[in-house]
């Protein structure tokens, strides 16, 4: 019988090294599971969240999105710069405005994902 709080492990030494080899063969690279880490750091935050479902719902100003999330401009600002840099989010000019929208339909999908795993 386990304890709730630890782990089940396998109790023989036997290493299945076929299995291994196949697993080890279809990793990706050290560089692409750093960036991955790294653009999943990005989800990690709640308000880049919010401002993410919001631009999921439309194409939006750091205005309409401040208003939208009862935030300041300069807050929305500062996580526009980082899911910018994350290419997570784009912008466009229109004269003096700039609409915010989600790069791809790719960030769409993982938060769709997202909810989906969290309602099953």
């Amino acid at each position: 019988m386990f304890d709730r709080f630890e782990m089940p492990m396998c109790e023989c030494e036997d290493v299945h090294g076929e299995i291994v080899n196949q697993v080890r063969h279809s990793m990706p690279s050290d560089e692409d599971v750093y960036e991955l880490a790294d653009f999943f750091k990005v989800f990690g935050d709640s308000t880049r969240l919010r401002i993410l479902w919001a631009l999921d719902r439309c194409e939006l100003c750091v205005c309409d999105l401040a208003e939208a999330l009862g935030m300041t401009k300069s807050a929305i600002s500062h996580q526009l710069k980082v899911l910018r840099d994350s290419k997570i989010v784009r912008y466009r000019r229109d004269g003096k405005n700039i609409f915010y929208s989600l790069d791809d339909d790719h960030i769409r999908d993982i938060l769709e994902k997202g909810i989906d795993h969290l309602n099953e």
